[in-house]
């Protein structure tokens, strides 16, 4: 499957069907990006893994050194690192046989890229600007709104 950004239909059944979400480059500082979107997903009902090997636990949550780690299936592989990293973060994606890869705004690395769809994942990279994510997430708690939701 191709990147899935602009498919507003997969989004939809992806973000609807998903569970459990490994947020890699989780940081333990309130103030970034990784956290609050944890955050967010925790509060609309995903179960969210930080994988960070720097950190040891965020807000008493224990924080997995990878995501072969993690000790359950994980549907959605969630990036906030830096593109280099992502061709072995990729691997790691494959090798736990997770369902989509999604990366945030200006995370894109054409040759992980290539790979992740190669084996089958869904890819969601260079992100979604957070209005449109958030709508996509909402809809899990309540299939019947609509509108745009903004993402804190």
């Amino acid at each position: 499957m191709p990147n899935i950004k602009g498919d507003d239909g997969a989004l939809k059944t992806i973000f609807s069907n998903s569970k459990i979400i490994a947020v890699v480059g989780h940081s333990e500082k309130s103030s970034r990006a990784s956290y609050q979107v944890a955050k967010f997903l925790q509060a609309v009902g995903y179960r969210v893994y930080p994988v960070n090997p720097m950190v040891k636990q965020i807000d008493g949550q224990s924080c997995y050194p990878s995501l072969e780690a993690i000790p359950e299936p994980v549907d959605i592989v969630n990036v906030f690192r830096h593109p280099d990293y992502l061709p072995e973060i990729v691997e790691s994606a494959i090798a736990i046989r997770a369902a989509t890869l999604w990366t945030q705004l200006k995370i894109y690395h054409p040759v992980a890229e290539k790979k992740a769809i190669e084996a089958g994942l869904n890819v969601i990279m260079d992100g979604l600007y957070p209005d449109r994510i958030s709508a996509f997430i909402c809809l899990k708690q309540n299939p019947t709104i609509g509108g745009v939701l903004g993402l804190i």
